[in-house]
C-alpha cells in the first residue's frame, strides 16, 4: 500500500510513511473486509461509515504536517485507524466519535495496538471537543457539505484543519489555517469521499 499507492502519489514525508507502515490497516476493518483492507478505496466499517481510502488519507495528513509536539483532534475517528496513525506523529490525539458502540471498539483497538497517547471521546461531531481545545491540527474523516463554526474556533493560533468539502458530486480537500482571529482556507486537490453522517447538504424548503 505504502510503496504502490502512497509514495507514487505525491506523498514524500518519511515520518508519515513510517507511521503508515507501523499500523496494520486490516486490524481496523470488519473481519469480512480484511482481504480488501489495502485496496485504494473506502472501506465500510459501520452503517453509513467508512475507512478513508489510503491515498487520500495520506495526502491529507501530509498537508497538515503533524509535528511531534502537537495536539490533534480526529473527528469521526471510526474504528481508530486514523487515530493510531496520527498518534505516531503527534504528542497526543483526541479521537471524537458520535456512535458509542464504535467508540468502544476504537478504544479496544487502540489498547491492543499499544496506543497510549490517544483518548477516545463520545460526542456530537459538529461540536468538536471544546474541553480539550485548542488543537494544533483537526482532521475530519469523511466528506462534509458544511464546516461547523465550532471546529474553526477550536483551532490554535497557527493551527490547521483538513477536510473534504463536498458540493454536489464534487469533493475537494481543503485546508483551513487560523491566524489570530481569522481563519483562511484554500483547496488542495480533488477528493471524492463518502459523506460523513450528519454532514449531508442542508435541505431548504421552497414554495
Amino acid at each position: 500500500m505504502v510503496n504502490g499507492q502512497i509514495l507514487t502519489n505525491k506523498v514524500t514525508d518519511d515520518q508519515l510513511a513510517s507511521a503508515l507502515l507501523q499500523v496494520p490497516r486490516e486490524d481496523f476493518v470488519p473481519k469480512s473486509m480484511r482481504s480488501v483492507a489495502y485496496l485504494d478505496e473506502d472501506i465500510p466499517i459501520a452503517e453509513g461509515r467508512y475507512l478513508m481510502e489510503p491515498m487520500i488519507f495520506a495526502r491529507m495528513l501530509e498537508a497538515v504536517d503533524i509535528e511531534p509536539d502537537m495536539l490533534v483532534l480526529d473527528i469521526g475517528c471510526g474504528t481508530g485507524y486514523s487515530t493510531a496513525v496520527m498518534a505516531r506523529l503527534a504528542a497526543s490525539v483526541v479521537a471524537l466519535e458520535a456512535d458509542p458502540t464504535i467508540a468502544g471498539k476504537t478504544d479496544e483497538a487502540l489498547t491492543v495496538h499499544g496506543v497510549d497517547n490517544a483518548a477516545v471521546i463520545t460526542g456530537d461531531l459538529a461540536e468538536g471537543c471544546p474541553s480539550q481545545a485548542p488543537f494544533d491540527v483537526i482532521f475530519v474523516n469523511g466528506a462534509v457539505a458544511f464546516v461547523p463554526e465550532a471546529w474553526k474556533q477550536q483551532l490554535a493560533d497557527g493551527g490547521r484543519m483538513i477536510l473534504v468539502l463536498r458540493e454536489g458530486s464534487v469533493g475537494r480537500a481543503m485546508i483551513f489555517v487560523r491566524s489570530g482571529d481569522a481563519v483562511s482556507s484554500r483547496p488542495l486537490f480533488d477528493a471524492n469521499l463518502p459523506m460523513l453522517t450528519g454532514f449531508e447538504p442542508q435541505r431548504h424548503f421552497t414554495f
